[in-house]
């Protein structure tokens, strides 16, 4: 399995993402603490990480970068070791990388129409409440736009 991008893993460990991220972060978590099965033709390989120690790292500093290399590291070393963990660290990945752009940026649009309230554009809103006035009623004669 090509490495995860270790964008991804800071991203989600300093809490990028919102909910999903949160989400993301705690199915990699409890796949990292699955037990260790090494395959049938690991018997003479090296011994590797389970990944748990640089997991916890990562958490506790997000920034490091080389933190998150580390835990990239590991998680390819034993995904290579162990075909289940290899499997279900695929569908984790599939599942976590539309969480974030690539490059992690906001793109929204909005095209037609007269907008007569807030309009908010962003990323990972939550909790938000607003008050408005209703619009005003259309001019004798046509809307706004057909003076």
């Amino acid at each position: 399995m090509d490495p995860i991008s270790i964008g991804l893993l800071a991203a989600l460990a300093g809490g990028a993402g919102g909910e999903l991220g949160r989400q993301a972060w705690a199915g990699l978590s409890a796949l990292v603490r699955q037990p260790f099965r090494r395959g049938q033709d690991a018997a003479d390989a090296p011994e590797v990480s389970t990944g748990e120690s640089e997991l916890t790292a990562l958490s506790q500093s997000p920034d490091d970068r080389a933190r998150a290399q580390d835990l990239s590291t590991a998680l390819a070393a034993r995904s290579s070791l162990d075909p289940d963990f290899d499997a279900e660290l695929r569908r984790w990945h599939e599942g976590a990388r539309p969480i974030l752009d690539d490059d992690g940026g906001v793109h929204n649009r909005i095209s037609g129409g007269n907008q007569y309230g807030p309009v908010l554009q962003g990323r990972n809103f939550s909790g938000l409440t607003f008050s408005t006035q209703p619009p005003p009623p259309p001019p004798e004669g046509g809307t706004p736009a057909a003076r």
